[in-house]
């Protein structure tokens, strides 16, 4: 540990190469560090924080809030994406910093986002809170607490504790926490607002108050855009599938464009070793359209369904790919007489095996 901060101690933080490379040098570990708790959360790979911010794309002014920050990687996406692209006088860089917003429940991960936020130039990292953003009543987010971007993976497969779904109305409660958060979500946006968020497959098929946000979401806001993402994204912390849901609050949704992301050829699945990396994201943001989203068109990896259609499912996002041609497995008839014939081969040899093996002993 002596051996650590005399490192560190040679860093000189009034250098801004030296300080961005540490910075660089954090944000790598925080990543080599990430776990999965016992409450559903999985820090999202830098690639898909990349990817979303991009999509997003956020500008200096605009109030941006993460109510789920962990350790704030979508925020420091968020903010290369913007330094790179719009500040370009100190005052640019004002105003982005003033118009941050964030808040993480647990106190390591939000010790962990406030260093990240001084490492990447941030004067002020007071912004981000140290507190349960479902903890306050849905009812008291109020015109003064709208923001313009909402970019967030929420934990998801976890229970909040008792009586916080009592801060919510009686159509949305539940102990979820991913589908709470999407209620606030919704609330949280100003008319014209935009949204990125990752969920888990559940919340696409799932039913009851899944149901019940899905109808407000797709009422509230256009969403017009899921990417779904493979199994393996997450791995080797979880093997769920999940998506990305990008919408804007204001308009009522009429269709909905899919994007299906494919691990490339050349592995079979993502994994600690080979993760996904923002290259692999370069098809959506090809055939994405821009700012307008104008020229999309369906293909083997994407397609459009109508909100007629959604409704008609009973609010199912869990819609498959209509181009991909489901394996052909055989006839099942004939697949449990192979199984038949290969059980009794199975016993056949065991029964000799045991004979050899009676006979041997008796010896």
């Amino acid at each position: 540990m002596r051996q650590v901060i005399n490192r560190i101690n040679e860093v000189d933080f009034n250098d801004l190469k030296e300080r961005r490379d540490f910075g660089e040098f954090y944000e790598q570990l925080l990543n080599d560090l990430q776990s999965a708790g016992n409450a559903g959360e999985y820090y999202t790979p830098r690639a898909v924080t990349a990817f979303m911010a991009d999509r997003i794309d956020p500008h200096p002014g605009e109030i941006l809030l993460d109510p789920a920050c962990g350790t704030g990687g979508f925020l420091t996406c968020a903010i290369n994406h913007m330094r790179k692209r719009y500040v370009k006088r100190p005052e640019d860089e004002a105003k982005m910093q003033a118009s941050l917003r964030a808040v993480e429940k647990k106190q390591l991960p939000h010790m962990l986002c406030v260093t990240n936020m001084l490492l990447h130039g941030i004067e002020d990292p007071s912004f981000v809170r140290h507190d349960n953003t479902l903890a306050r009543p849905y009812i008291s987010y109020t015109q003064s607490d709208r923001v313009d971007i909402v970019l967030t993976n929420p934990p998801f497969g976890g229970r909040e504790e008792d009586g916080i779904e009592s801060n919510f109305p009686a159509h949305f409660r539940t102990r979820e926490t991913a589908d709470l958060f999407l209620a606030l979500i919704i609330r949280l946006l100003k008319p014209g607002g935009r949204a990125a968020v990752v969920l888990p497959d559940g919340t696409l098929f799932g039913e009851g108050v899944k149901t019940r946000l899905k109808e407000h979401l797709m009422e509230e806001c256009n969403l017009h855009t899921i990417v779904r993402l493979p199994n393996s994204v997450f791995k080797p912390y979880a093997s769920i599938g999940t998506n990305l849901l990008f919408f804007e609050k204001g308009t009522p949704t009429k269709d909905i464009w899919f994007w299906e992301h494919r691990v490339p050829e050349s592995q079979k699945a993502y994994s600690m070793t080979k993760p996904i990396r923002l290259e692999h994201l370069q098809g959506c943001i090809d055939w994405w359209g821009g700012k307008t989203r104008k020229g999309r068109e369906e293909g083997p990896f994407a397609w459009k369904v109508t909100a007629e259609e959604v409704k008609a499912r009973g609010y199912n996002l869990d819609i498959k790919n209509p181009h991909t041609v489901a394996d052909d497995y055989g006839d099942p008839a004939r697949l449990l007489a192979d199984l038949a014939a290969a059980e009794a081969e199975t016993a056949r040899y065991r029964d000799q095996l045991k004979a050899i093996l009676t006979e041997a002993l008796a010896r």
